[in-house]
Parts: C-alpha cells; structure tokens; sequence
C-alpha cells in the first residue's frame, strides 16, 4: 500500500537533506520508530479500517505522534497519511481525534501540534474540521520532497477539548 500511494504522497514527504543523504528504507524506519518508542519520544500507529469481505482489519494509513516532549512541556507533534482510495471518507479526522485523546487522557499531554504545507489542502481540512488552532506561518520549516518548505503551525490543548476531541469531532458530523 505504501509503494502503491508513493506518488499521491510525495509532496509531502519528509526527506534528508543531508548531501547524498537518502531516508531510510521500510525495515529501517520501523526499526528506528520502535526504538523512538521505548525511549518514550514517538508513538507509531498504523490505520486500519475493517473492510466487508475481509476478515481482519486492512491498513489504510499510519499515523505518528513524534518529538514528543515531558517536563514542563507535555507536548507532542502530529503526523498522518491515508491511502488514496480510502481519503475524503473521515479516517484521518478520526484517527487523529482517537490519538490526540489517548495522548491527552492516557499519557497526561498537554498540548498535541501539526505542522502542514499550505499546498495541501485535505490536511488543512482534517485540522479545520477537527478545530485546531493556527498558530501561523513558518518558513522553510521542513525539509519536504528534496527542498526545504514552508508550513503552517496548528494546535490544541487538553483544555480545548474537555469531552474529548473524538466526542466533539463525532457530534460535529451529521448523522
């Protein structure tokens, strides 16, 4: 699914920008984000959907809660990526609604950031439709697809969403 999606997300895609520098391949990224976690700094998700005529559940997506920060901080960063044919069907609002709650209530995080291209439009609707907080504009921000790119900065914290941001995100679509 990854390969099949490679040029749906390559515009968003980080990248290394070390000279000659490449990222790393599939096993390696796994490696390093299970490692992240044991440290205690990155939460690895896959998204999955239960699909008719499946008897499990089918990968549709991951999601990676990363540079998470304890102390006084108690924050974390946000990213995600559904597959193609599965986008504009509410996976991705979901999924980040269910992880920043786990985040909040589970771990004690105070506040969950994501940072997106101002090109990418279906991830400016998930944190519109999710009500995150734009907190501005940040040049040159990431190095994204072989350059650095600028991104918007949006936020929320615990205090925002009391009754969870799955409850307020699952009440704010029609029935």
């Amino acid at each position: 699914m990854r390969s099949r999606n490679s040029e749906w997300l390559a515009p968003w895609e980080a990248s290394n920008p070390e000279p000659g520098g490449g990222l790393p391949d599939y096993r390696h990224m796994v490696r390093s984000l299970n490692a992240q976690a044991a440290q205690g700094t990155a939460l690895p998700f896959v998204i999955t959907e239960w699909t008719p005529g499946h008897r499990n559940p089918v990968i549709v997506g991951q999601l990676t809660v990363s540079s998470i920060v304890w102390g006084s901080a108690m924050m974390a960063t946000l990213g995600y990526w559904v597959d193609k044919a599965r986008a504009g069907r509410g996976i991705a609002p979901t999924s980040v609604a269910l992880v920043t709650d786990h985040c909040f209530r589970t771990l004690g995080l105070h506040r969950m950031e994501i940072n997106i291209r101002p090109e990418n439009g279906p991830s400016l609707r998930v944190v519109e439709k999710l009500g995150f907080r734009d907190e501005g504009y940040r040049p040159r921000f990431l190095h994204i697809n072989g350059e650095w790119a600028d991104h918007r900065s949006f936020a929320l914290t615990s205090e925002e969403v009391p009754e969870g941001l799955l409850a307020r995100w699952l009440a704010s679509r029609p029935s």
